[in-house]
């Protein structure tokens, strides 16, 4: 299983670049699975749902499942969060896993920026960062990808894998 990351601050574009990257992929045969790191607190449940009623009545981990999908809600109730290591494993295999926010994993990863959201770019920081996605121009030493261009940026992170 290959592995690569997007990280770049709120609003830089991330979840839009990986919803067109995901097709373009699996038009390549590639089996894509995605890992993405929420905020605190957030909830896949619905209130009023039995799954909602016995997570919130105690039960450790709920799975859902069906016909078409299944889902595991594990509720940590205080226990630290499992690293990215621990949480990879919890997938099953596949070709290519994108990943998207957590910023310190140790694995190749393209930042995606945007002038318009005022922040700093994170490159300089994190020697895991390969590539720039941009709509501006930046100055740098690493490949820099027009952020517009999904085809070129898919070509270039299979390139990167060796799955090109």
């Amino acid at each position: 299983m290959k592995t690569f990351g997007f990280a770049g601050w709120s609003g830089s574009g991330k979840t839009t670049l990986i919803e067109k990257l995901i097709p373009r992929f699996t038009r390549r045969g590639l089996k894509v699975s995605l890992i993405k790191h929420a905020h605190h607190s957030f909830d896949v449940d619905q209130p009023g749902k039995d799954s909602y009623r016995h997570r919130h009545a105690g039960a450790s981990e709920v799975l859902v499942t069906s016909s078409r999908r299944w889902v595991l809600m594990h509720e940590l109730r205080g226990a630290q969060e499992p690293s990215f290591e621990e949480q990879v494993k919890h997938l099953s295999p596949c070709d290519l896993l994108i990943v998207e926010g957590f910023k310190h994993a140790p694995i190749p990863k393209l930042e995606v920026w945007r002038a318009v959201t005022g922040e700093p770019l994170l490159h300089p920081n994190d020697s895991h960062i390969v590539a720039i996605a941009s709509d501006s121009k930046v100055e740098t030493r690493l490949p820099l990808l027009e952020l517009d261009d999904d085809a070129g940026i898919a070509d270039f992170i299979l390139k990167h894998l060796k799955l090109a």
